[in-house]
Formats: C-alpha cells, sequence, structure tokens
C-alpha cells in the first residue's frame, strides 16, 4: 500500500492500492511537531510505499521512520509533480493551482470508487494527487483517461 503525504502539522493523506485507487484519504491537525512524530509510526503500519510533499521539520519524521522500516521513500515537493498534472494556466498562482486541485482529487476519487467528500481541504486533495503522481510514475497504473496527455515522470528516489 502507498501512502501519500502533503507534509504539515496539518497534513493530508491519501492511501492507495498498487492499482492507483484510493482507499482512504483525509486530513488531520496534530498541533505540534512532538504530536505528529508519536503518531507517525502507527499512520505507516501497513505501508510499503510512501511519497511526501514538503520538506523541514514537518517531513522529517514520515522520512525518518519510514526508512528505519525499510519502506521504499521518496519525497518531492509541488514544484515537481504540479506540471505534469495541473495545467500551466492554472499553476500562475497557489490559490488556483489549490483550487484545480480541489476539481482533479474529485474525479480522481470517482475514478477510484472512493466515498465522495462532503469537504475536502486543500491538504488532502493534494495528497490524493500526490499519491496518484507516484503510482503512474512508478509504473503502477495507466493515468486515468481524465488525465489525456499526462507526463509519466518518476518520483525522484530520496
Amino acid at each position: 500500500m502507498l501512502l501519500a503525504v502533503d507534509a504539515g502539522i496539518r497534513f493530508g493523506f491519501a492511501h492507495l492500492d498498487a492499482a492507483g485507487r484510493v482507499l482512504r484519504y483525509g486530513s488531520h491537525n496534530f498541533g505540534a511537531v512532538t504530536r505528529l512524530r508519536a503518531a507517525v509510526p502507527g499512520l505507516l503500519a501497513g505501508v510499503s510505499h510512501l511519497v511526501v510533499e514538503g520538506g523541514g521539520p514537518v517531513a522529517d519524521p514520515w522520512l525518518r521512520v519510514a526508512e528505519r522500516r525499510g519502506l521504499v521513500v521518496w519525497q518531492t515537493s509541488a514544484d515537481r509533480w504540479r506540471p505534469d498534472l495541473v495545467p500551466s494556466r492554472h499553476r500562475r498562482s497557489g490559490a488556483d493551482a489549490k483550487q484545480y486541485a480541489d476539481g482533479l482529487a474529485r474525479q480522481v476519487l470517482a475514478w477510484s470508487g472512493a466515498p465522495r467528500p462532503t469537504a475536502l481541504r486543500h491538504d488532502a486533495a493534494e495528497a490524493i494527487l500526490v499519491g496518484l503522481w507516484a503510482a503512474i510514475g512508478w509504473g503502477w497504473t495507466a493515468p486515468p483517461p481524465f488525465l489525456t496527455g499526462l507526463k509519466r515522470t518518476a518520483p525522484t528516489p530520496r
């Protein structure tokens, strides 16, 4: 199972299966890095692959625990994955990119057969897209039909 994380004290997450379909997703606020650090080992239970968007003290706990467990780990940034999924006209501002990501993530959820969200925070939407981007890049799945023209670039190993 793949876990995609948009790292932060308030972080978004998405669990995807080997076919690139979203199984679970959401957002959670730990309020402090110390509480995040304490929770990460449990959040990585059953995970074989981890892709983390972001860096610094909010990404470090994910990366350290995953590497200790021998998981396949990739770290990325929005600058790396957005050009593959978000058209340039929607990358002119962060707000526009996040709004586009919300709509695209909803399409991914429908394609996955996952429950429709009543509310979808931008961090969860971006985690969904980072997860799909990684699954496509690793060759686990072909791009869904609504992603015509998608580049197939693999995440950079950590």
